[in-house]
């Protein structure tokens, strides 16, 4: 059977090559620049004095004016550099003490300078193909990229409405992993993540073992505590048959971008530097990796927007539900904010929400909305406003899916890009038992840590018993932020599902889902008595949601992981489940079983 396959048109196949050359290309750009360390990319430093220490230091090294290349060459270099003149810098000031009364770290070169600087400097000597034409490269990879998905995608409208299976797990691409692969995967990336975190968190060991120390916590009681061990998994997204190979190469590739992007941006310098224009053209300014993924993150949304039309064009809700997401992330989350740069005001996506927005409270971030005047405080207003009002308001009347089914980022691209593995999440009770533990306790370590940050935004102290504010925010933005939400929540969509980031780990998530559960008029209603077991509904739920278990007995389904997507519905063959806002004073929609059950005593037969 795993030969299986739908059959494709020419223009598919040609849509299909044409993207594939496209990511060929993308992938290809990292290893086609050189770099040439000339006087006019050196760094510099705050003030005259380091900049004239590293300029003799290169010119003493004799690297000034030398070509590499390789990104790796010339951090090797530039680190030789840093090191020489951080050295001359130091004894200057053993000998004379700093000049001009300047302190004693505004004249030497701190060990946070090298980092800070590695990025502008390899980018700034960056010569080659891509510096001399990067209009060329941007639609050579984005361009042929997007005209390929298109032809792929826009044949799929002639087809008969409805949703079909089309062997989705006999194909090596969506076909999922099997638990070994599975755990293989997650237990490496989970030990990478807390490895790295201690050279990331400056040798401090503590938090990684905290965090360890919490995982081990939670496994120990689902399996031994609530006896997981003893029981089989029911509805296990565990193929029987192989893994599917293509989902593993598709999902190793997208962790390895995240990698790269958040920890190691000057390895992508030329897409950066592909970017650039259309950075400037936006917002005035020069493009980072940020820009990179904005524009990538931005493109895909709304290619595979399309394709999602494509599928789901018998179903009005999910047309415009599409249509929603792509206008959001353009608008929003893409344009808006450069918008907001080139009028010189802070840029701002105004659809984030605390505690999504991690960082909206750090004070780097009060300070730049304080200082901007009304609008700064309009913007402040606002996502206050949303945490406090927009959030349990809308939630009560509309259910989470107002937010992650309509408006959130994160969701647009799970919903989008995301939906071929869609089936993936695992649909068994220990997995249930891991979500809850999991996403509530980010949910509370995002308030903790938000507490730190502003006690040491208002009283000027960092310290906190023998905690550090600066150490607790560094760490969740590097576990939360990055590790789950980028490299598990969006690498491990062909290896888990594409819900993994919103089911486990999301606290804005959680927090919608506590409101939605239990102050709500949001429910998926049932009509028992027609279901007829054929499992869509479940297979298609992303959350993880056995929703036929609830169909089957005509109960109302509102798990607080429910984001309201809609897709069980519109796969449905029979009208049985339905997107309602109800009243919330029927308690027992959700306790009792309202199926009606004929047996041979309620009907008199003897």
């Amino acid at each position: 059977m795993s030969n299986k396959s739908v059959h494709k048109t020419g223009l598919q196949w040609l849509g299909l090559g044409l993207f594939c050359l496209a990511l060929l290309l993308f992938t290809a750009m990292l290893g086609l620049e050189s770099y040439t360390i000339t006087s006019d990319v050196l760094p510099e430093g705050s003030n005259k004095y380091q900049k004239a220490a590293i300029a003799k230091a290169a010119k003493d090294l004799d690297f000034t004016g030398q070509t590499f290349g390789s990104p790796f060459e010339v951090k090797s270099a530039y680190h030789e550099v840093f090191t020489k003149a951080q050295g001359a810098l130091e004894a200057t000031f053993e000998k004379s003490g700093a000049p001009d009364d300047l302190g004693e770290w505004d004249f030497k070169l701190g060990d946070g300078y090298f980092k800070d600087q590695l990025f502008p400097l390899i980018r700034s000597s960056s010569t080659g193909p891509i510096t001399a034409n990067p209009w060329l490269w941007f639609g050579l990879t984005f361009g042929l990229g997007i005209l390929g998905g298109l032809l792929y995608i826009l044949p799929k409208f002639s087809a008969d409405p409805g949703i079909k299976n089309d062997h989705i797990y006999h194909s090596p691409l969506t076909r999922g992993l099997t638990l070994t692969w599975r755990s293989v995967f997650l237990g490496f990336t989970i030990i990478g993540v807390l490895a790295y975190g201690v050279t990331y968190m400056s040798g401090q060991w503590v938090w990684p073992a905290v965090t360890a120390g919490v995982a081990i916590l939670i496994s120990v009681l689902i399996f031994i505590v609530q006896n997981s061990a003893k029981h089989t998994p029911q509805r296990s997204a565990s193929p029987d048959m192989a893994s599917g190979t293509l989902g593993i190469l598709g999902g190793t590739y997208l962790i390895v971008f995240y990698l790269l992007l958040y920890w190691s941006p000057y390895l992508i310098t030329p897409w950066v530097i592909m970017v650039n224009p259309l950075t400037e053209f936006l917002s005035g300014g020069s493009a980072s990796q940020w820009s990179v993924y904005g524009t990538l993150y931005t493109v895909i949304v709304l290619v595979m927007g399309v394709r999602m039309w494509s599928k789901y064009q018998h179903n009005k809700y999910q047309l415009v539900r599409t249509g929603s997401v792509m206008f959001f992330q353009t608008g929003f989350a893409f344009l808006i904010p450069d918008l907001m740069s080139r009028l010189g005001g802070p840029s701002v996506d105004l659809k984030l929400i605390w505690p999504l927005d991690y960082s909206f409270f750090f004070d780097w971030n009060l300070n730049s909305l304080l200082d901007s005047g009304t609008f700064g405080i309009f913007l402040l207003g606002w996502g206050v406003a949303l945490i406090v009002i927009g959030v349990p308001v809308l939630t009560y009347f509309y259910g989470k899916r107002w937010y992650c089914s309509w408006v959130c980022g994160c969701g647009g691209l799970a919903e989008t890009m995301g939906d071929p593995y869609r089936q993936l999440s695992d649909k068994s009770m220990r997995a249930w038992k891991y979500e809850r533990f999991i996403i509530h306790g980010v949910l509370v370590a995002a308030i903790v840590m938000t507490a730190a940050v502003l006690y040491h935004f208002f009283t000027g102290n960092a310290q906190i018993w023998i905690f550090n504010a600066y150490d607790i925010r560094k760490w969740y933005g590097f576990l939360i932020g990055a590790g789950f939400a980028g490299v598990v929540g969006t690498g491990f969509y062909p290896l888990m599902g594409n819900r993994t980031w919103c089911r486990f780990g999301c606290p804005l998530a959680a927090y919608l889902g506590l409101v939605q559960r239990y102050k709500s008029k949001f429910r998926i209603t049932t009509n028992g008595s027609q279901c007829i077991s054929c499992g869509n509904c479940s297979t298609y739920c992303e959350m993880g949601i056995d929703v036929r278990y609830y169909a089957q007995r005509g109960q109302d389904i509102v798990r607080s992981s429910c984001v309201g997507c809609g897709v069980c519905s519109a796969v449905c063959p029979r009208g049985v489940l339905r997107l309602e806002n109800g009243d919330d004073t029927d308690q027992f929609r959700a306790d009792e079983t309202r199926a009606i059950h004929i047996t041979a005593d309620s009907v008199g037969i003897l």
